[in-house]
């Protein structure tokens, strides 16, 4: 179940009759950028469809602005003739850009491949959290064994035993002890 924001100037009902499914539980339709803002800001939204240009601005900029400061997948509609042009200003970011007029079944293709491609980007992010989480720990316990070095005179590896055989022997993780150590010689 997905949720949607709609920035359209004109042709709002048109794309809510389009998403409305089982697959969108939550339509939002907006007329201009600044509404579209606001909401952005009370909540997430798991796909925004941008169709340009909106009544304050084109759309683009907006596009832009919500691939960096949210997870939301975007879909921008742009006039044919101008598509090539609003394509390479946004599409490193992540924006996906369909041509005027809309084919209800390219239109269909667009949304699955921009939820799809959320999903992945959701799955890579996690994954790096826990890579840079893992990176954090491992260099939390190096400067806790460099500190046993330092003040207890161990080697490297008499400071690593140290380290594994508090974490099993008190049952907690190496990170737990090693911020003991920090704590203990470093204030």
């Amino acid at each position: 179940m997905y949720s949607a924001l709609i920035a359209a100037s004109k042709g709002k009902a048109v794309f809510e009759e389009l998403l409305n499914s089982d697959e969108f539980t939550h339509i939002v339709t907006v007329s201009n950028g600044e509404e579209a803002r606001k909401h952005l800001l009370e909540s997430s939204f798991d796909l925004v469809i941008i169709n340009a240009p909106l009544s304050d601005e084109y759309g683009h900029k907006l596009a832009l602005e919500i691939t960096e400061s949210t997870s939301s997948g975007v879909l921008l509609i742009a006039k044919e003739d101008i598509e090539q042009a609003v394509c390479k200003r946004v599409e490193d970011y992540g924006v996906f850009v369909v041509p005027k007029p809309l084919n209800r079944q390219i239109f269909f293709r667009a949304v699955k491949l921009v939820i799809a491609f959320r999903r992945r980007a959701l799955g890579l992010s996690k994954e790096n959290d826990k890579l840079q989480k893992k990176i954090e720990e491992i260099r939390l316990v190096d400067r806790a064994k460099c500190t046993l070095i330092q003040y207890l005179n161990m080697t490297e590896e008499q400071a690593h035993h140290y380290i594994e055989r508090q974490a099993m022997d008190m049952r907690i993780t190496k990170r737990e002890v090693a911020e003991g150590i920090l704590k203990t010689y470093e204030t």
